[in-house]
Order: structure tokens, then C-alpha cells, then sequence
């Protein structure tokens, strides 16, 4: 591809430095490696380029040969959006989780366990945490992402993740401005809207992000969501209303403006991506956040190109993107100085935690989110896990496995498991599966599909002793012999949960 301008060019230079992209592989490819050089000033990992701490400890390592500043961001949310652990689930629960114990204190030592484990391998931007008050319990994307449905109490635990996060020397993005919870459609498809008037803004979705900025958040990531009340043309990250007159002039906040993926289809389809990176730029945002999908270097020229011939067209000021790039430099720069206080004798260690240990933190987190309902004795022999699977969304994914099978199969031999869609959760299927073993039917938001409250009514009709354990937002009403609730799905609410089912443990 042919470039616009020299590479050392100031204004290239800069509008690398405000791109942040993904790549294939678990090492920096040769491309990656050459722009940071030229001035890429962040990368973005994802689930595909991480195989275990180690490797990724290499991949950063490789990164920072090239520029020791490198924002190296990953979309690590604990709970049910995995990166670190996608291939075995998460060691931490989710928002949610922790809005059910409402802990504080609790929910700033998970963060910062979290932030060591991030910093231990190189990375130093999280995206997360989700500051979205779900009012909307149908929201299809959401959901237990957020600490829950109440204002002040999502309010207050996004600060106490923002401290813990930062404490570890991670900087937080909170996200996803100016609130994603109270809608029904997800922006990874098309464009979300929330009709809404200014005072319920301002009293429900804004209240979060004012406590994130009080607590010294590093970031903040921008919505693809259409707010009349606040414009009526253009989504949140390419609104300047939004992002310059509410978030820097009204809210004060004067950090770093990150855009959630470009290549959603919120943005890509209805603007493409290369016009939408400019107006994003334009509105107020400081970074561009890339490679979810889209991942080769072809993509981050093109977004180069784009923003460098918007400021020679005078469409996009200079000054304006230099700002932005300023942002990214002094957010790396906080970094740098981050890791070396963060990296101190006795600096970011809990009492009796040494470099590199596990505090068991994100399990002792699980086993107090758990609620169980129902009065029936514990597992005693061998079950069948009926799991029935809705379609992730996409910040979830489908690779990252969830459920109780395994750990009830390692603590009660003889467990067996099968999984269920909608169009084969038939109740005679699973009876015939089961057999004599008593039947765990294992949901996630049964509240939003009903051929799951359908199977679970037709189950426990059929099997009194049935037990129910929603990973999803507990909504429906509780059903089954015993009906354990973990407010999640990571592993570790899979390890809560089957501890429940069987009295193992300290739940």
C-alpha cells in the first residue's frame, strides 16, 4: 500500500499513536513490531494471542524491545469476559458477583489481584470495568457484566475496581460511556438506542461514571449508542456533544478517551470504519480501539491514511489529533511510572502473598456471591449435568467453557454431562440421559429465553429433586429442589456452585 506521507512524518507519527490494534498469533508478527517502532504507541490483545502467563510475558517482552512505553490494553473483565483465561475460565468472578455481596472492599482486592496478574505479564491497560447500571434485565449484552440494576451501588463499586485495578499499576477504562444498561440491543450488531430524558441520564447512567473519574480512573471507553436526548445524530463515540461538552467540560474529566471496537457494526455499518475513526477523533476521543475482528496491518494503514488525510483535507485539526496523541503518550508515561511503584518491595502485596502466588481471592469472591434457594439435601451420587446453552454474545465469546460438570464430576464420580440448545432442550431427552441420577439443569439468564423456563418447569415437574443453578442474572423465579444462584460464570462460580450442590467447601 502506498503511504500518504513519510512515516516520520509528525502528523503519521501521530495518528499511529492513537490507534489501538489487534494481530493473529501468540508473538508480535514482524509488522506489528515495525510500527511500534514508527510510532504505534498501544496494542490491543485478545483470547487468540494468549496461550499462558508465561507466553504473554514473552509477547509484551517482545513489544517493549520495540518501545518500552507500549500500551499493551487487553479487554479483562474477570467473570463471564475472559482474555487471560480464556481456555479454562476465569479465576476471578464478574461485576455482578460482586454487586450481589456488596463488599467494597471485597470487590478492590479482587481488582487488584487481577491488576497483579495483568502487570505480571507486561500488560498495562484493562479494559474494564463495565460501569453500565443494567436497569434493562432483558439487555442481551450486559447483564451480569455490571455490578447490577442499582445506581449508587454500581457507583460505588466501579470506584472501589478503579482503586484496586490502578493500585496494582494496571490504569482502568471505564466503560462504556455514558452507559450501555438500558438497552435491548447489542452494539456488536447494530446500533443500540436508549430514549431516555436528561434528568434519568444524569440520575441513573452518569452517576457510575462520576465516581470512576473521582477515583482517578486512567480511561474511559465510549459507547456505540444513539442518546437523543444528548444528540440525536450520532452515536456517543462520534458525538462531540458527548464526549467533549458532557465528559471533558461538563463531567471535568481530562483523561484518556478510548472508542469501544470499530469494527462493530453499530459504527462499521453505518459509517465504516475509516470515517468513523475520524469523526471519532473529531468528537473528542483519543483512541482508536481495532483489532476485535479485524487484525493485519492493511487495517491499521488504512486508519493511518484515514486520519492523516482528514487533518491534510482540514476536516480533522491538527491540533485536535495531536491532543489525542498527547493522551496516549501520558497515559503510557503513567505507566512506566505505575510499574515501578507497583513493582517496589511489599508495594502490591496482600499479607502473606508472595510474587507470582495465587490469593484464592477470586474463589473466597464466588462462594460469597452464591445464593441458594430451597430447603433439599446436597448431591450425595453420581448426577447428570443438563447444561442449557443460549448463543454468547460476542464480548463473551463461545470458547471460554462454564458450567458446574467438571468440578461435580472431579468431586462426585460418575457425573455425566450433555449439552442442550433451543431446538433440542427436550425434557424426555434429558430424563433418558439421566436415568436414575439425580439431574442438575445448569442455565444462564433464563429470564431471556424461554424454552429454558419451559425445560426447567417440564424437569422439575417430571423431577422434584431437580436442581437449578442459574449462571446467568437470577430473574426468573427460582425453581428446582435447590436452585443455586452464582451471579456468573466463570470457573470459579462453577467451583462455588457444585461445593453448594454437594455441601463440599465453604460455601
Amino acid at each position: 500500500m502506498t503511504t500518504l506521507v513519510s512515516t516520520t512524518d509528525t502528523v503519521t507519527r501521530d495518528a499511529l499513536a492513537v490507534l489501538q490494534p489487534g494481530f493473529t498469533g501468540t508473538t508480535a508478527p514482524d509488522w506489528l513490531r515495525r510500527r511500534v517502532g514508527e510510532g504505534l504507541a498501544s496494542v490491543g490483545l485478545f483470547g487468540r494471542n494468549i496461550e499462558s502467563p508465561e507466553q504473554l510475558a514473552a509477547l509484551t517482552a517482545q513489544l517493549r524491545a520495540e518501545r518500552d512505553d507500549v500500551l499493551v490494553a487487553i479487554d479483562e473483565e474477570g467473570g463471564d469476559v475472559t482474555r487471560l483465561e480464556v481456555r479454562t475460565g476465569s479465576s476471578f468472578p464478574g461485576n455482578n458477583a460482586l454487586g450481589s455481596v456488596d463488599d467494597v472492599d471485597l470487590t478492590r482486592a479482587v481488582a487488584r489481584e487481577l491488576g497483579r496478574r495483568l502487570a505480571e505479564c507486561g500488560v498495562n491497560l484493562n479494559w474494564a470495568p463495565s460501569a453500565d447500571v443494567n436497569s434493562n434485565p432483558g439487555n442481551p449484552v450486559i447483564g451480569v457484566r455490571s455490578f447490577g440494576a442499582d445506581t449508587a451501588l454500581v457507583a460505588r463499586h466501579t470506584a472501589a475496581y478503579v482503586e484496586g485495578l490502578q493500585a496494582a499499576g494496571v490504569a482502568a477504562c471505564t466503560k462504556h460511556f455514558p452507559g450501555h444498561g438500558d438497552t435491548a440491543v447489542d452494539s456488536h450488531h447494530a446500533m443500540p438506542r436508549i430514549d431516555v430524558d436528561l434528568d434519568t441520564l444524569h440520575a441513573r447512567e452518569l452517576v457510575p461514571f462520576r465516581a470512576a473519574i473521582a477515583a482517578g480512573s486512567k480511561s474511559v471507553m465510549s459507547a456505540h449508542i444513539l442518546l437523543p436526548a444528548l444528540d440525536p445524530n450520532r452515536p456517543a463515540t462520534l458525538s462531540p456533544q458527548i464526549l467533549t461538552g458532557l465528559l471533558r467540560q461538563e463531567l471535568g474529566y481530562d483523561g484518556l478517551i478510548v472508542t469501544d471496537g470499530m469494527e462493530m457494526d453499530a459504527i462499521a455499518g453505518t459509517y465504516g470504519i475509516e470515517r468513523g475513526s475520524v469523526l471519532a477523533i473529531a468528537a473528542g476521543a483519543d483512541a482508536i480501539c481495532v483489532g476485535g475482528g479485524l487484525a493485519d496491518e492493511e487495517t491499521v494503514l488504512r486508519l493511518r491514511d484515514a486520519l492523516v488525510a482528514a487533518v491534510r483535507s482540514g476536516e480533522l485539526p491538527e491540533e485536535r489529533l495531536a491532543d489525542a496523541a498527547a493522551r496516549v503518550r501520558a497515559l503510557a508515561s503513567w505507566t512506566q511510572r505505575a510499574r515501578g511503584a507497583a513493582s517496589e518491595p511489599g508495594a502490591d502485596m496482600q499479607e502473606g502473598t508472595a510474587p507470582g502466588a495465587d490469593s484464592g481471592i477470586g474463589l473466597v469472591a464466588a462462594r460469597r456471591a452464591v445464593k441458594v434457594t430451597g430447603s433439599a439435601g446436597p448431591l450425595t451420587g453420581p448426577a447428570y449435568v443438563a447444561a442449557f446453552t443460549p448463543v454468547a454474545n460476542i464480548a463473551v465469546g463461545d470458547e471460554t467453557p462454564w458450567g458446574v460438570a467438571e468440578e461435580l464430576a472431579r468431586l462426585v464420580p460418575g457425573t455425566g454431562t450433555d449439552t442442550y440448545d433451543g431446538t433440542e432442550a427436550s425434557t424426555d431427552q434429558v430424563l433418558k440421559a439421566a436415568g436414575e441420577r439425580r439431574i442438575v439443569a445448569v442455565v444462564r439468564d433464563a429470564h431471556r429465553h424461554a424454552w429454558m423456563g419451559e425445560a426447567l418447569d417440564a424437569l422439575v415437574a417430571a423431577r422434584p429433586d431437580t436442581i437449578v443453578v442459574e449462571m446467568g442474572l437470577p430473574k426468573a423465579p427460582p425453581r428446582g429442589a435447590l436452585h443455586i444462584a452464582t451471579h456468573g460464570a466463570a470457573r470459579v462460580c462453577g467451583v462455588a456452585a457444585a461445593e453448594a450442590i454437594t455441601g463440599v467447601g465453604d460455601v
